[in-house]
């Protein structure tokens, strides 16, 4: 993983996504075009707590999100998720 040069600001976070799955479990593969988003990915950065917020995440930890959560990003091509640290379902 490269540095990013950067921060993030205040109770946000960024993530870099999970790939999508290629193929099924029974061995079909997925066109592009009917490929979910993943509802995961690893903490790349993480920004400062707001008032009265604990942030329980940190870099390199792999995290879930809520489908809807967030704004993509390309940043030195490759895409990113910044999502506030609300939006994070679980970690793990």
């Amino acid at each position: 993983m490269t540095k990013l040069n950067g921060k993030v600001i205040a109770g946000k976070v960024l993530v870099r996504p999970s790939e999508a799955d290629e193929k099924t479990a029974g061995g079909l593969y997925i066109p592009d075009s009917a490929k979910d988003s993943p509802l995961q990915g690893e903490v790349v950065l993480v920004g400062s707590a707001l008032k009265d917020q604990n942030i329980e995440v940190k870099t390199g930890d792999k995290v879930m999100y809520g489908k809807y959560a967030g704004t993509e990003l390309n940043i030195e091509n490759t895409k990113y998720l910044l999502i506030s640290h609300n939006d994070i379902l679980y970690v793990f």
